[in-house]
């Protein structure tokens, strides 16, 4: 395969071209040349983004017993994000270039700089490697090589520095590491920074049918305080049990200072939260459960084990005990695509305190009442979608020297299905394709095409993901007999019509993928 030889610049370039060509993803309000960092999905997009959604609510919700879902509405009461914190604390520290005017996130600016150093230790490491060949000690190397060694102290101290301003809100060292490391302005080249200084994220609008007397509110930043609020119309109404969850996807939205790496970071994006209430004393070990049972819901797809690791977070957010971030290996960097928080009771404790409502939960068993712990994971629907297209994207090379894309989507989440396609557009065949398409049709997301030779075919339906491609020819007239064609393999197998829905449920219904989770679930229980 070819991805392996591209560079990754050129290979996530390439990917986005190829989003917008098939009908992936297209700029918002493109003829109007755009708005920054808001992306519409387009018809294949669509129903590749509803197909992640269907994965995580069914494995979320219908898999566990003591999982619920509700839609909460994404205009809230303002005191809402005074008692989460988000008014006063919901903040980028923001710096801008004198030269560029380009805005930048400083956190961001001094993790780049922190990651060139790593990278600089590994480019050290690789060197060594290929002058010792096989007789290399790596770690012998890491352990006593000078330049390395001053590598990693320079890490070590630079990172402890960067933690702590972070923890204290500290900005003037945030600037003084930017000046002290020489960090420069990736457009202007040059270091003439401003003051570092804080930036809310929150959009805000009015609520009212007069504007003078409007009330001041918020688009929701996050959709875990649509559940905190309801805690206890489903814990009463659903007669709910500790432990239990309540899941929900949604909408949310964050006036990103620097949106970039395409849809990885945009302004309106969609959140799959799911926050788990647990008896105080018991949340870390129901944090190490959904450590293991997120990650084993990421790798049941297919993927490479490679392209996953967890990260455990050093900077605490301030209701946090534990946290930890499932990281992806997008052909940016290994980045976050999912969050297991350990998030306390800080938050039903402060919606009680604002409201003034008691939000506890009185168990029967012990005759007590208490306010919940809560284990969260968060994952951005648009990022998994990223997440998805980054592994799938696959320029190759084959035996007969030709070249084709190929999107290596996990069948379960494909947005096309099946593909009908007759040999030819002549003797019955687009015919009897219709019919076949007509029976596929109650039970999968099927694509008919009649255009073009039957190669050119096969390779517009690789590039967008089509597992199977079912071709009627003679053989189908006379017999009854389909060929079924395997994106991934381009192996081809003769299927009797009869058996064509069981043949292809086999290959691509999420139902088999949903057990082999919930058997490991019960396990991990």
């Amino acid at each position: 395969m070819m991805n392996t030889m591209m560079n990754q610049d050129e290979l996530f370039k390439n990917l986005i071209s190829h989003s917008k060509e098939y009908g992936f993803i297209f700029p918002s309000s493109e003829i109007y040349d755009g708005l920054a960092a808001v992306y519409d999905y387009g018809q294949l997009g669509a129903l590749l983004k509803n197909n992640i959604r269907e994965y995580w609510w069914r494995s979320m919700v219908q898999l566990h017993d003591n999982i619920v879902g509700i839609d909460a509405a994404i205009f809230m009461h303002p005191t809402v994000w005074k008692a989460s914190g988000h008014v006063d604390a919901f903040n980028d520290p923001l710096i801008d270039n004198k030269d560029s005017k380009k805005r930048y996130r400083a956190d961001q600016l001094i993790e780049e700089h922190l990651q060139k150093i790593s990278d600089k230790i590994e480019k050290e490491i690789e060197k060594a490697q290929k002058r010792f060949g096989e007789s290399f000690n790596r770690q012998l190397f890491v352990e006593t090589n000078p330049r390395v060694l001053e590598y990693k102290q320079k890490l070590e101290t630079l990172t402890t520095r960067y933690n702590r301003a972070l923890n204290n809100n500290d900005l003037v060292d945030l600037k003084n590491i930017i000046d002290e490391e020489k960090i420069v302005c990736p457009i202007s080249g040059t270091c003439n920074w401003t003051e570092v200084r804080q930036f809310n994220l929150m959009f805000s609008t009015q609520i009212g049918s007069v504007s003078a007397e409007a009330d001041k509110i918020y688009l929701r930043p996050e959709t875990a305080q649509g559940i905190f609020v309801n805690f206890l119309n489903v814990y009463k109404t659903g007669r709910m049990k500790i432990p239990f969850g309540i899941a929900q996807t949604g909408k949310a939205f964050r006036n990103e200072i620097v949106a970039r790496q395409f849809i990885f970071r945009m302004r309106e994006f969609e959140q799959m939260e799911m926050q788990f209430f647990v008896k105080p004393g018991e949340e870390l070990q129901w944090f190490e459960y959904w450590k293991q049972t997120r990650l084993a819901w990421h790798k049941a797809l297919g993927i490479d084990d490679e392209y996953y690791r967890y990260h455990d977070h050093e900077k605490l957010a301030h209701y946090a005990n534990a946290a930890t971030d499932i990281e992806f290996r997008f052909p940016f960097g290994f980045k976050e695509l999912e969050g297991i928080h350990s998030r306390t009771d800080f938050d039903l404790s402060a919606h009680q305190q604002y409201s003034g409502k008691k939000l506890q939960y009185f168990d029967a068993d012990t005759n007590e009442s208490y306010v919940p712990y809560v284990i969260e994971t968060s994952i951005g629907l648009d990022r998994m979608f990223l997440a998805i297209l980054s592994y799938a994207y696959t320029e190759e090379k084959l035996e007969d020297g030709t070249q084709r894309v190929v999107l290596r989507i996990p069948y379960v989440l494909a947005p096309i299905k099946v593909a009908v396609l007759p040999l030819v557009k002549r003797d019955g065949m687009p015919e009897k394709a219709r019919e076949i398409l007509h029976m596929l049709q109650p039970y999968y997301f099927c694509q008919y095409d009649e255009k073009d030779t039957i190669g050119r075919r096969y390779r517009r339906q690789d590039a967008i993901g089509t597992p199977l491609c079912v071709t009627i020819d003679q053989n189908t007239l006379e017999n009854n007999i389909v060929t079924v064609r395997h994106r991934d393999t381009m192996k081809q197998d003769n299927v009797h019509i009869n058996e064509l829905k069981n043949y292809i449920y086999e290959y691509i219904a999420i139902e088999p993928l949903l057990q082999k989770l919930h058997q490991h679930a019960r396990v991990l229980a």
